[in-house]
Parts: structure tokens; sequence; C-alpha cells
């Protein structure tokens, strides 16, 4: 092989990784507390106030020793934490502002899926966790983290698990729909890195579900107002990715 050969193929190596493709996402999918604390200042160029510290402390509280679909990845540092990041860039990347009230909300997104781990109970006990997420960072954040929530199955009719989970995904859908800018963000930024995980546990069951419903809503929501191309491009390759990967299940 040649010298300029060579050195084409490392460049264009190097674009796939710094734009995340397939050897970025493996280097930057699992995200310490100090990369991201680092990302909000020295990239995103944003203070690291005492409002995302408390967000971030209560995350680390509600989320510990919580692990993904593999059974080993911690879900604080491979879904939280990307998550924000992948919020707070595609705020950047539109000229839309951001502040701790949007970053804050990202962080406790999926608070409320876990509420009964929170630890500090002195705070907490007299009168609920939600009532506490109030108190400490307003009706903002927690009105996006109560909207952004899986509703119980047993909310739902049918006669059966799938019509259960088909009638709660339309409720679900809906919400999104009349979801305001920031909401919709986040789902997104959530979604994109959940499709991105499971496709290393391409057998786990969710694989089929998130292909059906990125058939079914996600690839259309990035596209109704307020668009999101940037979201589109990024779920349509993850279920490009995960639709193969399903495929060479099915084959073996």
């Amino acid at each position: 092989m040649c010298g300029y050969t060579k050195i084409l193929l490392f460049y264009l190596y190097s674009i796939n990784v710094m734009e995340g493709g397939e050897g970025g996402e493996e280097r930057s999918y699992e995200v310490s507390k100090q990369k991201f604390i680092a990302f909000l200042e020295n990239e995103a160029k944003l203070r690291v106030d005492d409002f995302i510290g408390g967000a971030i402390e209560i995350a680390e509280e509600v989320h510990s020793g919580v692990k993904r679909e593999d059974r080993l990845s911690p879900f604080l540092e491979t879904h939280t934490l990307p998550v924000t990041m992948d919020v707070v860039k595609h705020y950047r990347s539109v000229n839309r502002n951001i502040t701790s009230v949007e970053i804050a909300s990202s962080i406790l997104h999926d608070v409320l899926e876990d509420n009964d781990r929170i630890l500090d109970w002195y705070q907490t006990k007299a009168y609920g966790f939600e009532a506490y997420l109030v108190y400490r960072f307003g009706n903002r954040v927690y009105d996006i983290a109560a909207e952004l929530k899986i509703r119980p199955l047993e909310n739902y009719s049918g006669t059966d698990y799938e019509e259960h989970q088909l009638a709660r995904f339309q409720d679900y859908c809906n919400i999104l729909i009349s979801a305001d800018y920031d909401v919709k963000v986040i789902k997104l930024a959530d979604r994109l890195n959940n499709m991105r995980f499971i496709s290393r546990v391409s057998e786990h069951p969710k694989v089929a579900r998130y292909l059906r419903e990125a058939e079914d809503f996600f690839l259309a929501y990035t596209m109704l107002d307020p668009k999101m191309p940037d979201f589109y491009k990024k779920i349509r390759l993850a279920y490009e990715k995960l639709r193969e990967s399903s495929k060479k299940v099915l084959a073996t």
C-alpha cells in the first residue's frame, strides 16, 4: 500500500471516529462523571453550577448499581450522561440556547422510573420523592421527567400482554406528539441511545420492539414540527444497524 493511500485511509478513519462512527461510538459510549463535566465546560462552554451538580448527585444516587440489558454496563455512564451530551450537542448544532434547566432535566429524565432507590430518606420520606424533586429543581424539571415517564402497563386495557403494550405505546406517542421542544429532544436522544445500546445485545427481546417502534413512530416523529433532521439521520443509522444485527441472529 502506497504512502498516499495509507494517509487517505487514516484521514477517512479519523473523520468516522470524530463524527461518531462505529469506532468513535465504541470509544465514547461509556462516559464518566469527570468526562461529562469536562465536556460541558470545555466543549459546550457551559458552567457547571450547583443546579447541574445537584442533578448529577441525584442521578448518581437513584441509578447507583443499575445495569443495562447486558447486565454489565452501568446505567448512569452509558445512558444518562451520554443522552445529556447528545441533548447539548443538538442545541449547539441548531444555535438554540440551553440553560441549566434543560441540562438538569436531561440528567434527571429517568429518575421517576427508579424513585424507590433514593437513599437520602431524611429529605424525602416526609413528603415523597416527587415533591422533593419539585422543591429542589422546580416544576419545569419535574414536569419533563413526569411527561417522559412510562406509565404502568396495568393502566391500559387489552386481552393480552401485546394489546396492553400497544395501547401504552399509542398513548405515549400521543403525549410525545404534543410535547414541547425540550421534551422532544430529550426523548429522541434517549431513544437513540437505547437503540444503539441494544444492538450490542442482539438477542434481547427489546430489539424487535425498538425496530417496530422506529418504523411505526420515531423515524417519522423526528420530521414532525419542530423538525429535527439531525436526529432523523442518527436514528435511521441506528435502525439500520439494529435491523442488520437482528437479521444475523435470525440466520444463526
